[in-house]
């Protein structure tokens, strides 16, 4: 297991007021509950409950092309982005590498149903804690910002079922926090998550979970 970092750089280029966004004068609670059923709102409805318009802009292209070139991904390589959303990272994957095999899960079926038209035939609705895929189908896997999301019971089981579909490069991106500032701020600013780990605790967790691929993580400061 390696730390790779694929994405700090585009999660540092947004700029975030914590309290203002997502504390000061709202229900956080209930925003919470809003986002959790991962519909309209939170993709595309007021920044409170989440992204606040979630739509193509070609920020994924430099993660497409870096993870390409780091897991050596060609036209003949098949791919599964596990939390897939919209499906932007997999369109960027094809327009790289034409004819490459993409696949995508999502929880949110409105993410489905709004999915880039060009990869939305390969993506399909479910739960990364049961993914309906042989053992050792998929060269590559990867999961930006999702397996937080999960309970620590559900993230093992989704982190065995990871290990057991990709035959070996699989590369999972969480949040996380290294000091006291930084845990604030993901409390702040989090919506989703249900699994709040430092660093160290993440590769224990995963190493427990019989976890060997990469992994990095993203950090609110």
């Amino acid at each position: 297991m390696a730390y790779i970092d694929l994405i700090q750089k585009i999660h540092s280029a947004s700029k975030r007021d914590y309290l203002q966004e997502r504390v000061i004068g709202l229900d956080k609670a209930a925003c919470a509950e809003i986002s959790k059923k991962f519909g309209y709102d939170y993709w595309d409805g007021d920044r409170k409950y989440g992204y606040g318009g979630y739509r193509y802009d070609g920020r994924w292209r430099p993660v497409a092309e870096d993870l390409s070139r780091h897991y050596g991904l060609s036209s003949g390589s098949s791919v599964v982005d596990l939390g897939c959303g919209k499906g932007y990272l997999l369109y960027e994957l094809t327009q790289i590498h034409p004819g490459i095999m993409v696949r995508g899960i999502d929880i949110s079926r409105y993410a489905i149903e709004n999915a880039k038209e060009e990869v939305k035939p390969f993506i399909t609705a479910g739960n990364a804690t049961s993914l309906p895929y042989e053992d050792d189908y998929f060269d590559y896997i990867i999961s930006i910002t999702t397996l937080h999301n999960l309970y620590n019971y559900e993230l093992r089981k989704a982190l065995q079922e990871i290990e057991r579909v990709g035959k070996q490069n699989k590369h999972v991106i969480v949040e996380s926090y290294r000091n006291e500032r930084e845990k604030a701020n993901l409390l702040y600013w989090q919506l989703t998550c249900r699994s709040f780990y430092t660093p160290d605790e993440w590769e224990w967790f995963m190493a427990e979970s019989g976890y060997t691929g990469d992994y990095s993580y993203i950090v609110f400061e």
